[in-house]
């Protein structure tokens, strides 16, 4: 091998970087801010470490959280070091944990090629543990029940610890599936990817010698990401490293924003107190962002507590203000976004793919597509679905075709098994064939299904009653509203239930997704009091055509903040900046606020150039309309780095709790405005109130803007709800 010249691996390093790719030894925390080039710091110390340390290639595990990073690391240490660097260990946490148990798995009772399951087949194994315990997988689908297994098993918490730490039914009823579903992996010589962590901390823990072996192994760890590890792989790295303690963790505190996946920030808060003769180095010369957009994002994170304090800076100049805007309500705020990248477009030269438009939840997408489809713009949802394309708006359209059109056999086959009924493709290929040999429609053949000799008793069963269901729905939209119509659908199909019943992440978004949709058709009833089902869907096929629109480049991008992280873009709007909004309501009330500032940090180190806030008065989201104060982080803003707009028709008042230059939109001046003024409560200090999660309490103080703080007494917290989001109630 040729080793590279030193000066090759150091040359146009900034100083921090420098000293971070030479340190020689020893626990390394590299706490790289945003834009500041943490990936060639890492790939750059791993060929040194080769180069200048004699470390054998072979010695070195570099781990990364996704295949796509890691070959990026991989092909660039190759560019440095040549073909020699494909003997590294450069994976994924499970790539690598696989390839250890792999080797390891005889020693817990496993045969080397055991199988590892994915998503669905997981999910396929919890169903039949259902099945086998008789219990209800409407009542405990499985999906729920599989999120938290995964989640103890990335706490590191087995099924027999599990079952010790039961609370109430549904944790039992857990604790019991758990137990059943590692004993059906186990006899199928199987994994889940949760395992590969679990087992490979598991081996190490029970077989010091197998720890000892690969702990000589890898004399450098070196770990990206470090922030967003969880418990599992935090124990695995500190195992592995704690011989030669020659671990290099690279991550940044203030990008952590994935708790809710099991990501603990106190992993690289900590580092230090795991390694106190730790090596720390800031990396915080941005190369993405003008000063006056990372100036601005200083300023809103230095507002955490639990964070290591770092400045960020640019040589790139200093660039545009942030620009701030509160509009009337979330069509005016889409009516803003669109013209604004119509005229960046025309005057300013940008292209359409250097704008993205953040938001806090996918349903806040939904009017800004409608407007996007008006204007003739061209946009892209990266990490999700455009909203008309996604499956439970799908459903809860085919639900309204049906209704419209009982012919509609495409509509009638979404819906008959959605949600589940226990009706297969089998009977339904069955029922096809009765509709076609009686000249009739699938939805009637499904009222004579004690008919049709094929069918099982259960399904029989089950079309009957989905048939009775339809029936019902379809006697009262000849009277009822669309909006009337859809909830009454979405409640008495099953549909809601199911999805609330699933308790996980996924299925809380799907459920906000149809509360927007409940708002869709609660503002066509509004602006069409004589309007009819059938023109509600003729006016949605409007949008749902783009479906059939093919895929442009030029388009801009929508997606949500935890999806920005890892991209930048030119121009970046971040929309829906209100209290209860960004920050979410549940993170509040869970006292989360720190985690959502992060996310707010990392929104606004994706912008390059131009960076926008828009707020709006008030915003019918989830089909209910509210009242907002602006986002606690634009009060956040320094004001001397913000321009201010609004539209007219707020009439002089500026809501955003501030004072600062604020500009019309049709530039006729600008004035100072004074802060939000006294807002009414509904509650008094003394009142007895009681909340959905947190049980009974009272309220110990009322703040401006609808804010209550409530003393529980379950517990004795301490928690400050916003009045128009929280499940709160007096007693």
């Amino acid at each position: 091998m040729t080793k590279p010249s030193l000066d090759h691996l150091l040359a146009d390093l900034n100083e921090p970087q420098r000293r971070a790719v030479e340190c020689p030894g020893g626990p390394l925390l590299v706490l790289a801010g945003a834009g500041s080039g943490k990936t060639r710091v890492l790939t750059n110390r791993i060929a040194f470490l080769i180069a200048a340390q004699g470390v054998k290639p072979h010695e070195i595990l570099a781990i990364t959280f996704t295949n796509k990073a890691a070959n990026e690391m991989k092909e660039r240490v190759e560019s440095l070091l040549g073909p020699i660097a494909r003997t590294m260990w450069v994976s994924t946490f499970h790539a690598a944990c696989a390839r250890i148990l792999r080797k390891e798995a005889q020693q817990l009772g496993y045969q080397r090629n055991f199988t590892i399951y994915d998503a669905g087949d997981q999910v396929r194994v919890v169903k039949r543990c259902l099945k086998e315990l008789g219990l209800d997988p409407k009542r405990f689908p499985p999906k729920g029940i599989h999120a938290v297994i995964s989640s103890s098993k990335n706490r590191l918490v087995d099924a027999e610890a599990f079952s010790e730490m039961v609370e109430n039914f549904f944790d039992d009823t857990v604790a019991k599936v758990y137990t059943l579903y590692q004993k059906k992996l186990f006899a199928n010589n199987a994994m889940d990817f949760d395992d590969l962590l679990m087992r490979t901390v598991d081996l190490f823990q029970r077989f010091p010698d197998r720890l000892e072996h690969y702990q000589k192994s890898f004399r450098q760890i070196l770990v990206d990401e470090y922030q967003d590890t969880n418990h599992a792989q935090y124990m695995l790295v500190n195992l592995l490293a704690k011989q030669h303690r020659n671990i290099c963790v690279v991550g940044d505190d203030d990008q952590s924003i994935y708790s809710w996946r099991g990501a603990d920030v106190r992993n690289i808060l900590d580092f230090e107190k795991d390694y106190p003769e730790a090596t720390v180095i800031k990396l915080e010369q941005n190369y993405r962002s003008t000063q006056v957009i990372l100036s601005a994002a200083n300023e809103v994170i230095s507002n955490n507590s639990d964070r290591k304090a770092k400045e960020l800076w640019t040589d790139l100049g200093e660039g545009e203000p942030v620009r701030v805007a509160e509009m009337d309500d979330e069509h005016a705020e889409a009516r803003f976004v669109a013209g604004e990248i119509s005229r960046l477009e025309r005057d300013a030269c940008f292209r359409a793919a250097e704008i993205a438009v953040f938001y806090r939840v996918n349903a806040q997408s939904r009017v800004l597509e409608d407007t996007l489809i008006r204007y003739g713009i061209h946009y892209r949802v990266v990490g999700g679905t455009k909203f008309y394309e996604r499956a439970e708006i799908k459903d809860a359209l085919a639900y309204l075709l049906a209704l419209d059109n009982p012919s509609d056999s495409v509509s009638f086959n979404r819906i008959i098994n959605s949600p589940k009924r226990g009706i297969g493709a089998a009977s339904v290929t069955v029922l096809s064939r009765f509709a076609d040999a009686e000249g009739t429609s699938m939805l009637e053949a499904a009222a004579r299904a004690g008919d049709i000799a094929d069918l099982r008793p259960a399904a029989v069963n089950a079309m009957a009653a989905f048939s009775a269901t339809m029936s019902q729905l379809a006697e009262s939209a000849k009277s009822a509203q669309v909006a009337e119509i859809l909830e009454e659908t979405l409640v008495n199909s099953g549909y809601l239930e199911a999805l609330s019943a699933e308790r996980t992440v996924e299925a809380e978004g799907r459920l906000e997704n149809l509360q927007e949709f409940v708002g869709v058709a609660e503002e066509y009833d509004s602006l069409h009091p004589d309007g009819s089902l059938r023109e509600f869907l003729q006016e949605i096929s409007l949008y749902t055509d783009i479906d059939k629109m093919t895929e442009v480049e030029e388009a801009i991008t929508l997606m949500t903040l935890h999806n920005a992280k890892g991209l930048e873009f030119p121009v970046v709007f971040i929309i829906g900046a209100e209290e209860g909004i960004f920050p979410h309501s549940r993170s509040m009330e869970e006292q989360n606020i720190e985690e959502e500032r992060r996310l707010c940090y990392v929104g606004m180190t994706r912008a390059r150039q131009r960076l926008y806030f828009t707020y709006t008065t008030t915003r019918n989201l989830y089909g209910s309309r509210n009242y907002n104060m602006a986002s606690r982080f634009i009060g956040e803003l320094p004001e001397d780095l913000v321009e201010f707009e609004r539209s007219r028709t707020t009439h002089g008042r500026f809501s955003g709790g501030m004072t600062g230059r604020v500009r019309f939109d049709d530039d006729i001046g600008e004035v100072d405005e004074p802060a939000t003024s006294d807002e009414p409560n509904f509650f008094n200090v003394g009142d007895d109130v009681v909340h959905a999660t947190f049980g009974s309490g009272v309220v110990i103080g009322v703040e401006r803007g609808g804010t209550v703080a409530v003393r529980f007494a379950a517990d004795g917290s301490e928690r400050k709800l916003m009045v128009d989001y929280a499940p709160l109630r007096k007693a």
